[in-house]
């Protein structure tokens, strides 16, 4: 009875961590591949200009 278990807060923790996991993989994807999807956008506008 002295320790009683509140697992109440522990959903929201295991929630938030994986979106910080997700937010984290995201962030690495982007830094990696940006330039080589800001070249790709630029050229489908070169080409819509042209």
């Amino acid at each position: 009875m002295l320790f009683l278990h509140r697992e109440d807060g522990q959903g929201l923790v295991e929630y938030a961590l994986v979106l910080v996991l997700v937010a984290v993989v995201v962030i690495a994807i982007l830094t990696l591949l940006g330039p080589q999807i800001g070249n790709v956008f630029s050229r489908i506008v070169d080409g819509l200009s042209a």
